[in-house]
């Protein structure tokens, strides 16, 4: 699949990974509309030019997501939606037990699950079903979808039961997807990425942001949101790339 002349749903796209992948699919010569809760993806949108539409949504939101695709699939025209690259997602941190030994907050837990992995699964079933109606490409191509999965589903730190939790589901929903979509003609792909730079690090404390650079084995530094769209894109025009989760962190292992 190329990027240039297709259209692409991204989620999260109002910053960080989502706006670095829009940019670049554009950049490509793709078209992109843009989904976010924050108003500013409208903004985001317009410096895009024509080939950018935003949508204001919600990826749990049966409703919005499924606007969102229609906007997909209407500015694609005839090609329709060619792919989804679903970034949006919350970092939460929580211990099961804190200093008084009180049990943490279960509707923080269920908060955090449901928006990384029911989001999640609430994108991928409602792009499919609008890719499967594609006209079939080169090997039967219809459609990809990218996922964003996170270095925390495999090495979770403490505290991290809920993110860690909602990031592994959706590196285990990765095979099985791609396998049922393959009739489709359509992959599923998962980039899990380190510590990027992004709007969510903007809280972390300068020292700490340093500590975490020195723990990058190379380059020593935290990831930059386009070396992720870089990665996206070769998904997109790579077909063999399939049923896969791709660790895009420098070699770093959490302790």
């Amino acid at each position: 699949m190329q990027v240039k002349d297709n259209t692409f749903l991204i989620t999260g796209a109002a910053s960080g990974l989502g706006a670095a992948t829009a940019e670049r699919l554009v950049a490509a010569g793709g078209r992109v509309v843009l989904c976010d809760l924050s108003e500013a993806v409208e903004a985001h949108a317009e410096t895009l030019g024509e080939a950018a539409r935003a949508v204001r949504g919600d990826v749990t939101s049966a409703d919005d997501i499924q606007a969102a695709v229609d906007a997909a699939v209407a500015l694609g025209g005839e090609r329709g939606l060619a792919g989804v690259v679903h970034c949006a997602g919350v970092v939460s941190v929580a211990k099961l037990l804190d200093r008084e030994g009180n049990p943490a907050d279960l509707e923080a837990y269920v908060r955090t699950v449901q928006i990384n992995l029911v989001g999640t699964y609430n994108v991928m079933r409602l792009a499919s079903a609008a890719m499967a109606g594609n006209a079939a490409g080169e090997d039967g191509e219809r459609g990809v979808i990218i996922n964003t999965a996170s270095v925390a589903a495999f090495d979770g730190q403490v505290g991290q039961c809920a993110y860690s939790a909602s990031k592994a589901g959706v590196v285990g929903m990765s095979l099985p997807a791609a396998r049922e979509l393959s009739r489709h003609g359509i992959r599923v792909m998962a980039i899990a990425p380190g510590v990027f730079e992004t709007p969510m690090m903007s809280d972390i404390p300068e020292d700490a942001v340093a500590a975490l650079s020195a723990a990058v084995p190379f380059p020593k530094r935290l990831g930059r949101p386009d070396e992720f769209a870089r990665l996206a894109e070769q998904i997109v025009t790579n077909p063999m790339l399939n049923g896969e989760v791709i660790r895009l962190d420098g070699g770093i292992r959490m302790q």
